[in-house]
């Protein structure tokens, strides 16, 4: 699998991913500045996590405008497979490839720690190494977490399969006090109506190997390389 890595000024989670793309398929990705115009043949393309210039506008805007992201939206158009984590996700709504937006946390505070994820669909390049209502492990790290849209937004994307993941109990309850963010319905990761576009406000990348504590992230990654290899 040939995946390439699109860099921000701001990005801080850029390196996370490329260790786990390289861990698990083998191979390193390419890395693209936000600035070029042109990307490599790539299978998957990442937008990582971080505060892309700073959060200084809503977060994920300022950088949905950088040339690179005509390049993406084009890729994928073309059916290429898109991933965007955290400040990823947040840069895909802000682009238009996602629906839906990232708001301020709803106790507008940071939070960071590990969390757990109910997988809603296990028919999609993202999640084939996955269980339909499996539940995983992983840690979030953001501010603007809190997944919002319109109802009528919300009412086609729960009808049309669209949620990826929402956050649940150890046990897959879908509970809102251990909602970490206030994210309507409990999203944490949405999917464009193709399905070859995800988002999601958790870091699969922080959890691939048993010496970080957990390995429920890995399956991902695995996943998109025995889809796409």
């Amino acid at each position: 699998m040939k995946a390439a890595v699109i860099i921000f000024p701001g990005s801080n989670r850029d390196v996370d991913v490329i260790d786990a793309l390289t861990a698990v398929s083998g191979r390193e990705p390419a890395l693209v500045w936000h600035r070029d115009t042109e990307l490599p043949d790539a299978d998957l393309i990442v937008l990582p996590g971080g505060f892309s210039y700073g959060d200084y506008l809503r977060s994920g805007a300022m950088a949905a405008r950088s040339p690179i992201l005509r390049t993406v939206s084009a890729r994928a158009e073309a059916g290429a497979a898109v991933l965007g984590i955290c400040n990823g996700f947040q840069i895909l709504t802000e682009a238009g490839l996602l629906p839906g937006v990232l708001m301020a946390n709803r106790d507008l505070k940071f939070v960071c720690r590990d969390i757990h994820l109910k997988v809603e669909h296990a028919d999609t390049s993202f999640t084939r190494r996955y269980d339909t209502g499996q539940v995983i492990r992983v840690p979030v790290a953001h501010h603007d977490g809190n997944y919002f849209s319109d109802p009528e937004t919300l009412a086609r994307i729960e009808g049309e399969g669209q949620v990826a993941f929402r956050y649940c109990t150890p046990e897959g309850d879908i509970d809102d006090a251990v909602n970490p963010n206030g994210s309507i319905n409990g999203i944490a990761g949405v999917y464009n109506e193709a399905r070859n576009v995800l988002g999601l406000m958790p870091h699969p990348e922080d959890h691939i190997d048993p010496s970080q504590s957990c390995s429920d992230g890995r399956a991902l990654f695995e996943s998109l390389v025995e889809e796409l290899a």
